[in-house]
């Protein structure tokens, strides 16, 4: 099948590699026109605008999938594709974005005819390799369609359809706000275990160990275990972490639902507090068990 591809960050790149090395005919965008042209040299087509790639793709539908940063990059570039396609045609958004916007979004192109698929998608720079984990929203008959191209990109039962339009990208969000709370699990038990020094215990073994049999087994435990492995001591990485903001959107769902997510709430806490050079709220508490035991206070 044809498709078109706007966007050629990391995962854009990959799933364009997949898709030429399963035989689909590629049409690629970029605002960087070297990545268009590296995606040229590899057997894709390339296009110097949006309205030139929809005119490059086949009809009766003509399918587009984008990878580009979740936001205001989202819906202007959706909106623009929207001008140049027409009834029946398929647009895919296969980034992070949030689920309200992506209804919004499949809202507005239903008005013209276009469908719209939100499509969570899983599996960072490793999907080249391992396969993408894909959660489809939107139409039913736009999934059926384009479901070869969806094949191709997951491992087997790597995908599935979700429900309406919203919905994949929904499961996407909380799966990444599981995912905060299993990294903040894995990253304090191991910090506990390096504190026992007299143990001298080889964190890259045990989570190797783990993996084989382990309750908590997991592709995630087979990174931490790599990383470990390459650097035990973790040396030259900043103990500061970003968030890609799926794990506040989960939070404040849980919020609006009144349904406690008190794990997955803490881990996103813990990421704001690795930016803090200091803090004022660790300075407040101890000066109140001074004011109150007369605990000692440390001087910076």
């Amino acid at each position: 099948m044809q498709i078109g591809i706007v966007g050629l960050g990391k995962m854009g790149g990959n799933m364009t590699r997949k898709l030429l090395d399963n035989n689909h005919d590629i049409v690629v965008y970029d605002v960087d026109d070297e990545q268009v042209n590296k995606y040229e040299k590899l057997g894709a087509e390339s296009s110097k605008s949006l309205k030139e790639l929809t005119e490059k793709l086949d009809e009766p539908k003509k399918v587009i999938w984008v990878m580009v940063p979740a936001g205001d990059i989202v819906d202007e570039t959706v909106k623009k594709l929207a001008n140049y396609l027409k009834k029946g045609d398929i647009i895919i958004d296969g980034g992070n974005s949030n689920y309200k916007d992506s209804i919004k979004l499949a809202d507005k192109l239903e008005k013209k005819g276009i469908n719209f698929l939100d499509v969570g998608t899983s599996g960072g720079v490793w999907g080249l390799k391992e396969g993408y984990c894909l959660m489809v929203g939107g139409p039913k008959r736009a999934y059926q369609y384009v479901e070869t191209i969806l094949k191709d990109l997951a491992p087997d039962k790597g995908y599935n359809y979700i429900g309406p339009s919203g919905s994949g990208h929904f499961v996407k969000m909380v799966h990444n706000g599981i995912e905060y709370a299993m990294m903040e699990a894995y990253a304090e038990g191991f910090e506990i275990l390096k504190s026992k020094e007299e143990f001298d215990i080889d964190l890259g073994e045990v989570a190797e160990l783990w993996n084989h049999g382990g309750v908590i087994r997991s592709w995630l435990l087979e990174l931490t275990a790599n990383s470990l492995h390459n650097n035990p001591e973790l040396e030259g990485i900043k103990d500061y972490v970003e968030d890609s903001g799926e794990g506040r959107w989960t939070v404040l769902e849980s919020i609006e639902q009144e349904i406690p997510a008190s794990v997955i709430a803490i881990s996103l806490f813990k990421r704001f507090r690795s930016r803090q050079d200091t803090s004022f709220s660790a300075r407040m508490l101890s000066a109140m068990r001074n004011a109150f035991g007369g605990h000692e206070i440390k001087e910076e």
